[in-house]
């Protein structure tokens, strides 16, 4: 199977009705260590990224992806914003002319994403924040060609990763200021990180059924 700009649109679509459905746990979780608002930001965020894929007419993956990022840069407030939208528009420049990505480029794709959230971020794994669940749900991203296969283990990996922050200690961003206080939280980026690699799982799942 190939992802194309229906398919990835797809995507994006479940994912904002992800978002909008884990909203509160994602305030929720942002409340203990952060400001409280991650889960309205990226709500308002994907539902203008919805809107605007609406109106639009994205012809390739890097036209789609280039759509995301500079909706939610304009309408994201806080870091998540400039980290998501900074994830989108790195991908795009990898997806270059391709009308679909296969495994193999979607793994190049969403590693240079990856890239820029840590670059943007100065984040590395173990800090804490959305790159330990983007980090290793990328790795998973391997394999023999069977996306299907490949989107799921990615999915748990995100899952595991976001985790595995609950017993961290910040790095980076407001969480940092609580030093050993945010023990015990897993982090909202992390959380709405595992959404981007579920949804899209969950996409290629049941068009694959």
């Amino acid at each position: 199977m190939m992802l194309d700009v229906s398919v990835l649109a797809g995507w994006i679509e479940r994912l904002t009705g992800s978002i909008e459905r884990e909203q509160e746990h994602l305030t929720e979780l942002d409340a203990a260590i952060g400001d409280g608002d991650h889960g309205a930001n990226m709500a308002r965020g994907f539902k203008a990224v919805r809107e605007k894929i609406a109106q639009g007419k994205s012809e390739t993956p890097a036209d789609l992806f280039k759509l995301v990022a500079m909706t939610l840069i304009s309408t994201v407030g806080g870091a998540s914003g400039p980290l998501y939208g900074t994830f989108f528009l790195e991908a795009s420049k990898a997806a270059g002319d391709a009308r679909a990505l296969d495994l193999a480029s979607l793994h190049t794709v969403l590693a240079a994403g990856l890239a820029g959230v840590r670059m943007r971020g100065k984040a590395v794994p173990g800090d804490k924040t959305m790159v330990d669940a983007l980090t290793p749900a990328v790795d998973a991203l391997v394999g023999d060609g069977d996306l299907r296969k490949a989107l799921e283990a990615a999915a748990v990996a995100a899952a595991d990763g976001a985790e595995q922050t609950r017993p961290l200690v910040a790095h980076k961003g407001r969480a940092s200021y609580l030093g050993e206080r945010a023990i015990g939280h897993k982090d909202p980026g992390a959380a709405s990180s595992v959404l981007l690699f579920a949804s899209l799982a969950q996409e290629v799942a049941e068009l694959e059924a």
